[in-house]
């Protein structure tokens, strides 16, 4: 794996130098073959309204060994064909484990998938993810076909430690994030990190045993919940991950004040504009300038926000960064 060496970018004003990373070591036109290490439910519970798994691949003895960094994706080609008879196309999934990989040699590497499953809303037909089911079907020791890495902007800072992080998740968002804190475990923590993660039910919270404990080991680390269609004995109404903003302000607003912050995002599309939305109804205009610029005419009317007007007229600034699908 390359060490990754600054961009063209300054370290003004609480701007991140983001390292240059090595993308699409494997192509689409020569892909690996890897083999499943591992995979496991990582819901809170066995009977969440979804079914998530964390996925592991064996990929030592490939060009793909030891060559992401977190923040990356990879590629998956399912296999079998189309109904017009062509081969079915790639898909990316984010990587959940951190840079060096689940074991620290860079032979696993790992990503958290959702069972996509429903109804054709036009026949009434079930429809079933290609890609998805098809990975959480797989068993120990099958073999998939990987490409990779892709990504160079939704990376931590060149120096993790000249910044502290808000990030933001809705579901499998959380992917990157968990290689992202890893990575700052690994460092010992040296920042504070904010986790707002987001989830219907509290059944349906990933990765949910260990980022309590990572909380409860790391002073530094605080890990916040948004729970959208129930009440929890720690939650006395329904959040979404922009209201934990408001309700969390206390710890929050201290870190969003300061010039080391950086905001990241990953999730469902549209969960960017709630979390705009609120930005700017708590933040000053000293400060909410530091992550969002806004054009005039709707700089004083938040609630008509619409998603289409993101960047035209709500345009983020290098302290945001922002990955949904």
């Amino acid at each position: 794996m390359t060490t990754p060496t600054p961009s063209n970018e300054t370290h003004t004003l609480g701007r991140p130098t983001i390292p240059a990373v090595d993308q699409h070591i494997v192509k689409p036109t020569n892909p690996i073959i890897a083999k499943v290490h591992a995979t496991r439910i990582c819901t809170v519970s066995k009977k969440a309204a979804g079914f998530v798994r964390h996925i592991e691949f064996d990929v030592s003895g490939t060009p793909l060994e030891n060559t992401w960094h977190a923040g990356q994706s990879f590629g998956v080609i399912p296999p079998g064909t189309q109904p017009n008879g062509k081969a079915h196309k790639l898909r990316l999934y984010s990587i959940a484990a951190p840079t060096g990989g689940e074991t620290g040699d860079g032979t696993i590497i790992t990503t958290t998938v959702k069972r996509v499953v429903d109804e054709h809303w036009n026949t009434h037909k079930l429809f079933k993810g290609i890609c998805s089911n098809y990975l959480c079907d797989l068993q120990i020791g099958d073999e998939v076909t990987l490409t990779g890495p892709v990504g160079k902007r939704f990376l931590l800072p060149q120096n993790p430690a000249d910044h502290d992080y808000i990030f933001i998740a809705t579901g499998t968002g959380i992917a990157p994030f968990r290689s992202m804190i890893l990575d700052l475990i690994k460092l010992n923590m040296p920042s504070k990190v904010a986790l707002l993660m987001g989830t219907p039910y509290e059944s349906d919270l990933l990765y949910h045993s260990d980022l309590t404990n990572w909380a409860n080991e790391h002073q530094s680390f605080t890990y916040h919940t948004a729970i959208s269609r129930h009440i929890t004995p720690t939650q006395s109404k329904k959040l979404y991950v922009q209201d934990r903003l408001g309700e969390d302000f206390g710890i929050l607003g201290p870190m969003l004040a300061s010039d080391r912050t950086l905001i990241y995002i990953c999730g469902i599309a549209g969960m960017e504009l709630g979390v705009f939305q609120t930005l700017a109804k708590l933040l000053p205009p000293d400060q909410l300038a530091q992550y969002l610029e806004l054009a005039p005419e709707i700089a004083n009317d938040i609630d008509h926000w619409e998603r289409k007007m993101i960047p035209k007229k709500i345009k983020k600034t290098k302290r945001v960064f922002l990955e949904v699908y």
